[in-house]
């Protein structure tokens, strides 16, 4: 494999970025209309075990979102394939490694709830800059609960787990931001140069590539690691 050339793989690429971007926004609109907009106070927000059409919704719901999580494994398949090696960032890895395992046991034991607060989140990011506001409201979302007096939410450790994965992945979007756009080290080396030359009030110019967006599925401005 080291020694053949890249796949083409622009068409597959149109045909699946489609059909992530068609999968989030139908998530997002689930989540929504399944609890976040029709009835959760963003404050101490239950579970509904019930067979009620709301609870049964939020339910299926969440296995959606949970499944899709394999389905974006294919983005470092096609980092491979590609040979996009830079691509294959600790941050990348760790995340498409971990949610799996930890949204099994949230869709199997918390199908819904507070707990679900960063799913919602997760379906609707697109920019870099936008997922570190992402994790900032999802840490400070869950942190609610720390400082509420009653709140009887089932199972408190998946509270703890959401927590630890907005700091982890908060301080993590942080390194890559820093290496990709401050220091601009994932930019080709001729892009490399104009940032350091136009680079002023810590935005940068000409920096419009695809690639070097952070995104790890393969379509424009999005840096899905995650």
């Amino acid at each position: 494999m080291e020694n053949r050339k890249a796949f083409d793989l622009k068409n597959v690429l149109i045909v699946y970025n489609f059909g992530v971007v068609a999968l989030s926004l139908y998530m997002c609109y689930e989540f929504v209309m399944s609890g976040w907009g029709t009835g959760y106070t963003f404050h101490c927000d239950l579970v509904d075990y019930s067979n009620s059409p709301q609870g049964m919704r939020m339910a299926e719901t969440c296995w959606l979102y949970y499944f899709s999580k394999f389905i974006e494994m294919l983005d470092t398949i096609f980092f491979v394939l590609r040979k996009k090696n830079s691509q294959l960032t600790f941050l990348h890895v760790f995340h498409h490694s971990i949610m799996p395992f930890t949204w099994w046991f949230g869709v199997r034991f918390s199908p819904g709830g507070q707990g679900t607060f960063h799913a919602l989140l997760n379906s609707v990011k697109h920019l870099t800059t936008i997922q570190l506001i992402q994790f900032v409201l999802v840490t400070t979302h869950i942190s609610q609960y720390f400082f509420m007096k009653d709140c009887p939410y089932e199972f408190p450790i998946f509270l703890y787990i959401v927590g630890l994965y907005g700091m982890i992945f908060l301080f993590l979007f942080l390194n890559f931001y820093y290496h990709a756009y401050t220091k601009g080290k994932r930019l080709p080396k001729v892009l490399q140069a104009q940032t350091w030359a136009h680079h002023t009030n810590g935005v940068m110019s000409g920096t419009k590539s695809a690639e070097m967006n952070g995104h790890t599925n393969g379509f424009f401005c999005h840096t899905k690691e995650d």
